[in-house]
């Protein structure tokens, strides 16, 4: 572990323990990366959005400040949790403005090579969630892969840390995952 791992680990474990200090220590070390983040996750949304990366990083944090029973490993596991925070806050909008148009006609959602879904509307979002909580009952493991490289923009090798496994086997499931998700929704990787 660097420097930086060890701080932030230390940090969230204050938090943990109940020092109300440490989570205003913690802000200032985390939060241009959380703002990165963000932005690169509120960039793939529909133009329309209407949650702002600033909103996004604050109701994050403040979910994650709460966190009394993670078992914080660093700073990678804390933007990977980070990451699923934000994605659950999307998708909670999501679902928030959508809840009449449920059950519509299937869609085709386009995705790039790197796995992230060009200009997401928030029937997007979802349909991609659904196929994610789809995943997660066949295979936990495999869809924790999908949130922290779709995500959390984590690396193979960052993966691979965070789930305690080889980088192999996270290349190996990577590469399936990505011919998995294409078929589930329906779209094909675009040039």
């Amino acid at each position: 572990m660097n420097d930086d791992s060890i701080d932030v680990a230390s940090s969230l474990q204050q938090i943990v323990d109940g020092d109300p200090a440490a989570a205003d220590r913690l802000m200032p070390e985390v939060y241009d990366q959380l703002r990165r983040l963000a932005q690169s996750m509120l960039n793939q949304e529909s133009p329309s959005h209407t949650l702002q990366p600033t909103a996004l990083v604050n109701e994050t944090y403040l979910r994650m400040a709460d966190q009394t029973r993670v078992d914080w490993q660093g700073k990678t596991h804390f933007f990977a949790i980070g990451a699923k925070m934000m994605r659950r806050i999307l998708v909670d909008h999501a679902r928030g403005k959508n809840r009449h148009k449920r059950g519509g006609q299937s869609q085709r959602i386009p995705l790039s090579d790197d796995m992230r879904v060009t200009n997401q509307e928030d029937e997007d979002v979802l349909a991609i969630e659904d196929a994610l909580a789809k995943l997660a009952t066949l295979d936990p493991r495999q869809a924790q892969i999908v949130e922290l490289r779709f995500y959390g923009g984590l690396t193979v090798e960052e993966v691979a840390n965070v789930l305690c496994v080889s980088k192999r086997t996270v290349e190996a499931e990577w590469t399936m995952l990505r011919a998995w998700l294409r078929r589930e929704l329906g779209g094909e990787l675009a040039d």
